[in-house]
């Protein structure tokens, strides 16, 4: 049993980033790149619990992908940090940031041999250009960048973060608080990723896995009398509409299925439960436009989308162009990878006897391309 937990640090907004992919779920092959430097750590650390801080929203879709504890965030990093420590209970902890992704074995090991020496161990880089504060010329050999991972006592941090005081890094917090630290050198390879042109500079990041991957979606809806139909984000003239928690458009909720399909992120009950009092009677063309945004984020993006609606009633083909259109600028393709086909049952089944229409729906999506923007 190993006397220590590597604490990853995954929570934040990407805000820097500046591309539709957060920067925890770009490619680096099939993983995201949490996974990647989770992994690539966890290797030199076998023996070592693994915590990993994560945005509310994402956890269930990071806990389907490893086994490692995975914790929420706060609106912070050190909050963040605060929130895995409750699930600490080794006497050290060694944390990074997923940003930094290119970190050497041998850093690792530095700080391992050098835990004893201090209540936290710090890799740095030092700086060799000339350095001023405000009007002040400071002495270079007296600055230091400091780096991630940083090997602490778990105890002695806990203490140091319990302060209303933000903190940049836990180093900082712990001699703040009376604690020692002690630097070994740091590695200026194990950059970190803030903006999208970092991830170029970094060797030891692979280019995403070029696979195309698709997904299957079909939903079906009865009619309701008196409600307004809308139909692939259309209103179509009806004296009846769907029955359904939202505004019942089922074209748009099967597609919604394709897509989460497709990019492995589970279905459209939970991204968007019918129990959930905001959805109710909600545009369906909302709903689409949250489920691209996750897409993006996640590190996918849409190639193509094929929809078929099986209907007796109402007629489908005088509104095909035009759904066609809408789902697609909805979609952020062209039309041309848009496809609307309508058919009907030849008066068999509930959709024969007019009381419902069914839609299928399969939909593309590969992963964003960063290594070739």
């Amino acid at each position: 049993m190993s006397d220590l937990t590597l604490i990853l640090l995954a929570a934040g907004n990407s805000s820097r980033f500046k591309v539709p992919v957060k920067k925890q779920w770009l490619r680096i092959g099939h993983d995201p790149l949490w996974l990647y430097v989770t992994n690539r750590i966890k290797e030199h650390l076998p023996d070592a619990a693994v915590i990993l801080s994560a945005h509310p929203d994402e956890i269930p879709f990071i806990a389907s992908m490893c086994d490692f504890t995975v914790v929420s965030g706060g609106a912070t990093r050190q909050q963040s940090l605060k929130n895995a420590l409750k699930e600490v209970k080794t006497p050290y902890v060694m944390v990074t940031d997923i940003a930094r992704a290119c970190i050497d074995p041998d850093l690792i090991q530095r700080l391992l041999e050098s835990k004893e020496r201090a209540d936290t161990i710090v890799p740095a880089l030092d700086v060799h250009d000339t350095v001023a504060y405000k009007e002040e010329t400071i002495e270079r050999e007296q600055v230091k960048r400091i780096q991630t991972p940083q090997l602490s006592r778990t105890d002695i941090l806990r203490r140091a973060l319990d302060t209303d005081t933000e903190y940049t890094d836990e180093s900082s917090a712990i001699v703040a608080c009376g604690g020692t630290r002690h630097f070994v050198p740091g590695d200026a390879r194990a950059a970190k990723i803030t903006h999208a042109s970092d991830i170029t500079a970094l060797e030891c990041l692979a280019a995403p896995s070029p696979y195309l991957f698709t997904g299957n979606g079909f939903d079906v809806h009865p009619f309701e009398e008196g409600k307004p139909m809308v139909l692939g984000g259309v209103e179509v003239e009806s004296s009846y509409g769907f029955k359904a928690h939202s505004d019942g458009d089922v074209a748009i909720h099967a597609l919604i299925d394709a897509l989460l399909g497709a990019a492995c992120l589970g279905d459209i009950g939970m991204l968007f439960p019918d129990t959930d009092e905001s959805y109710k009677n909600i545009d369906s063309k909302l709903l689409l436009q949250r489920c691209v945004e996750k897409l993006h984020h996640f590190g996918f993006v849409i190639l193509h989308a094929d929809i078929t609606i099986i209907a007796q009633a109402p007629k489908i083909a005088p509104y095909k162009e035009t759904m066609r259109h809408t789902l697609s600028s909805l979609l952020h393709i062209p039309p041309a990878r848009l496809n609307v086909k309508a058919t009907t049952t030849e008066h068999l089944g509930f959709i024969g006897r007019k009381e419902g229409v069914g839609v299928l729906a399969t939909a593309s999506v590969h992963y964003f391309d960063w290594k070739n923007g």
